[in-house]
Order: structure tokens, then C-alpha cells, then sequence
């Protein structure tokens, strides 16, 4: 082994920070297998030189929401780095959870991750940051012949521009994926955004309960929301952005990254739009109504609505046995939080889409059955929910891993129902709407 702590920068919550760094991030170092060049990374190990003061070491907390959600989001079919082992140190860290002046210790831990390529976005923006323009070509070319050889043979500028199409390319189809099943990572700083278009750094993340396109997971950004939910297509490309303007130095000239970063708009638009057909189950229907999809999220704020269980639900509607007097929202009431105060206004509102929605199903030449299965395999039924993540969180802290092992077992097959595994798929309790761990999170760990 030769481990190695990585230098970069990063633009956080919109202003340059400057250098950062693997603060307490570990890279023990690259294996060669059959699928590919993998590195394998410890966190929470300790000081690195870019500690900057800090101690370098995590605690549970972090470790086991960090280990279990990029496990779902690989099961998910969402790009992301994975976690191949999360392990107790038998120390006690102390951390300032809210950032509110009440330090406590907690259980020490460490995750050791694996991903073909740690590089982020900020690796390449501190390089330019300080004119080292011959490392950031060194930087730049390692990469493309590392992890994009198809561009290998392309000479300078072009190798670039391609290496960034398709940089922007990933990031559009990772965005996708995450506002497909409800995933908001709460802080999308340049220094977390991988290179290879994968889900990396699980902070303060969270997964939407209701369906609220303004919530954020993340303490430190309550006040502007600025990664909210909504906002991550159009954080990316912002992110993109700060990536262009590193490499324009090997690039020369600005006006093919301009291209590139205004075709990520129109990429992610078609990706977003096909997602939402499939979970629809409506992607072989001859044209949906843009306004349609419009008056679904605006339908989906009227009340509480656990956004998982809408469209997994959805899928059992049976739009033959829709009439005009009918109440479809009785067949899909399990996915309210507050089912029996919906005001008759509301309900009138839900039912009238519903049975939109029930006219377009029939226009697709699927069976109900079909329908169903189709949209099941898009829809998960079980993903890593925050309260969840609490409950295996206080469960180890006791020193039972029953419950976490068991929650594991079931994430791998996020879209397949699980007899005996309804707790696991079940909206969030009251007990959990605003407590510390289950609605929000800081960034200590």
C-alpha cells in the first residue's frame, strides 16, 4: 500500500473556500480486478495533512448512515461509491451535533469505501486556483486515460471537451436517479461531486417523506435551502460550471464548454421526463400533457404525501373501476399523513388528477397487472428513511446489530415486497417529525 490523503478545493454553499482536502479520509490504494481499477478508502481514520486542526475521525452516526445509504443507493441503481465494511473503533469522539454549544462524546467508527476514482470537481479547481496549469494537465489527462480511455487517443483541446461532455453527461443521469426515488444529498459543494458522475460524501443527507420540493436535510442550510430538493438539477449545473471554468486553461477557449454546460439543461430535461413516464407507468403512451405532470406536483403539495408510497401505490389503482362519482382517493389513502383531515376541496382536487391519470392508463396497451409490474420495478417500496436510520443508529449504540443486519438485508431489494418487512416501508411517525437525526441533520460527524 501506498495511502494517500487528497489535496482539492471546492466551492461550498457558493463561495470558494479554498484549499480543503481529505480532512480525515485515508486512500490505502488502487486494485487492479476484473471489473476494473478500484480504490479503497478509510474514513475516519485520523488526521491527514488536511485535517486542518480537527482530529480526522468520525462517529457512528455518520459511519452507519454513510455505509447503509450508498449500499441502497447501489441497490437503488443509483451511481454511487459503496461501503465495504463499517467498523467500531472502541473510542469516544466528541462532536457538537447542532452546532449549538453542547459538545457530547460519542462512539467512534470507521467506513471503509470503495470507488473506481475519489477525483471530485475540486481536485481541478484548486490546481487552477494557484496556476499550477502543468499539474492540472497532468491531473486531467491521468484521468481521462484512467477512467474515460475512449477519449485517450483524442489530442488537446478535444480530449478535454469530450472528457467534459461526458463528465456533464454522468451528472445529469445521477441527478435523474436521485429525484427519482426522493434522494436529496443536502450539501452538493464542488468538493463533493465525483468525476465519474457518482453519489459520493453522504453528509447530511436525506430522503423526502413528504413531498416537499423545498426541504433540505441540511441544519447548515435551513436558512437559504439552497441544496433543497428542487434545486439539485440546478445545482449540478452550476457545479458543472466551476469544473469548466478550471479546465478552461487546458481548453483555451470557452465557447464548447458554454455548449456543453447549456446542453446539460435539455439532457437532464429528456432524462427527468422519461423517469416520470416510467414511474407513471404511462412511458408507452403516445403523449402525456406536459400540464398533466405539472398539476401531479402541484397535486402532490396539497396535503402530506409520502412520495415512495405515492407511486408505489399508484401502481394498484385500477383505473376500470374509475368512474366519475367514484373516490379514487380512498384507494390510495395510505399514502396521506393525515388521511382523515384532507378538507373536501382537496380531495376534489386529488381525485379530478386521479382520474386524469386513470383515462391515460388505458391508452397504453398494458394490462392492469403489467402496469403494475412495470411501474414496481421503477418504484421502490423500501428505501433508507431517516427515522430508520435512526432506529439502527440507537439499536448498535446498545450494542444490537439485529436491526441494522436485518435492514440491510431488505435494502437490497429495494422494489420487491418482503413478507413479514412491512415496518420498513411504513410512513414516518409523529415521534420522528422533528427529531434531531430523523427531520435534519448538521455536517458534524
Amino acid at each position: 500500500m501506498r495511502p494517500f490523503a487528497m489535496c482539492y478545493g471546492g466551492h461550498q454553499f457558493g463561495n470558494w473556500a479554498g484549499q480543503l482536502g481529505d480532512g480525515r479520509a485515508i486512500t490505502l490504494g488502487e486494485i487492479q480486478t476484473d471489473n476494473g481499477l478500484f480504490s479503497l478508502q478509510l474514513k475516519g481514520a485520523g488526521p491527514t495533512p488536511y485535517s486542518r486542526s480537527a482530529d480526522g475521525l468520525a462517529v457512528l452516526r455518520s459511519s452507519l448512515r454513510e455505509y447503509v445509504c450508498s449500499e441502497a443507493m447501489h441497490h437503488l441503481g443509483v451511481p454511487t461509491t459503496r461501503a465495504l465494511s463499517l467498523i467500531l473503533t472502541g473510542d469516544q469522539v466528541m462532536r457538537d451535533m447542532l452546532y449549538d454549544g453542547h459538545p457530547a462524546l460519542e462512539p467512534g467508527a470507521v467506513v471503509c469505501r470503495v470507488a473506481p476514482s475519489f477525483v471530485r470537481f475540486g481536485n481541478f479547481e484548486i490546481l487552477t486556483a494557484r496556476r499550477e496549469i502543468d499539474l492540472l494537465a497532468r491531473l486531467a489527462d491521468y484521468t481521462i486515460d484512467s477512467w474515460f480511455p475512449e477519449f485517450s487517443h483524442l489530442s488537446s483541446p478535444d480530449r478535454y471537451i469530450q472528457w467534459f461532455a461526458e463528465v456533464s453527461r454522468r451528472t445529469a443521469a445521477m441527478i435523474t436517479k436521485w429525484m427519482a426515488v426522493g434522494f436529496v444529498h443536502g450539501v452538493m459543494n464542488t468538493d463533493n461531486m465525483s468525476i465519474l458522475g457518482q453519489t459520493i460524501d453522504y453528509g447530511p443527507y436525506g430522503w423526502l417523506e413528504d413531498f416537499d420540493p423545498d426541504w433540505t436535510p441540511n441544519t447548515t442550510d435551513a436558512s437559504t435551502r439552497r441544496y433543497r430538493y428542487g434545486q439539485q438539477p440546478a445545482i449540478a449545473q452550476w457545479n458543472l460550471l466551476r469544473l469548466a471554468n478550471a479546465i478552461v486553461p487546458l481548453v483555451k477557449e470557452t465557447k464548447p464548454l458554454e455548449e456543453i454546460l447549456q446542453e446539460f439543461g435539455k439532457q437532464y430535461g429528456e432524462l427527468w421526463g422519461s423517469a416520470l413516464l416510467h414511474k407513471l407507468g404511462l412511458e408507452n403512451c403516445d403523449e402525456v400533457p406536459q400540464e398533466f405532470l405539472g398539476e401531479m406536483e402541484q397535486m402532490l403539495r396539497l396535503t402530506e404525501t409520502d412520495m415512495t408510497l405515492f407511486f408505489r401505490y399508484l401502481g394498484k389503482l385500477d383505473p376500470q373501476a374509475l368512474d366519475q362519482d367514484s373516490d379514487p382517493i380512498e384507494q390510495i389513502s395510505s399514502v396521506y399523513y393525515d388521511y382523515e383531515n384532507i378538507n373536501s376541496d382537496v380531495r376534489q382536487k386529488i381525485n379530478r388528477w386521479l382520474h386524469k391519470y386513470g383515462e391515460l392508463t388505458k391508452c397504453c396497451g398494458y394490462s392492469a397487472d403489467e402496469r403494475k409490474a412495470r411501474m414496481n420495478s421503477v418504484n421502490p417500496l423500501y428505501v433508507p428513511r431517516n427515522y430508520l436510520a435512526q432506529l439502527a443508529i440507537d439499536q448498535v449504540e446498545r450494542g444490537d446489530t439485529s436491526y441494522l443486519l436485518d435492514w440491510l438485508e431488505v435494502l437490497k431489494n429495494p422494489y420487491t415486497e418482503q413478507s413479514g418487512k412491512e415496518g420498513f416501508a411504513t410512513k414516518r411517525p409523529e415521534w420522528a417529525r422533528t427529531r434531531v437525526g430523523c427531520s435534519m441533520l448538521s455536517c458534524s460527524s
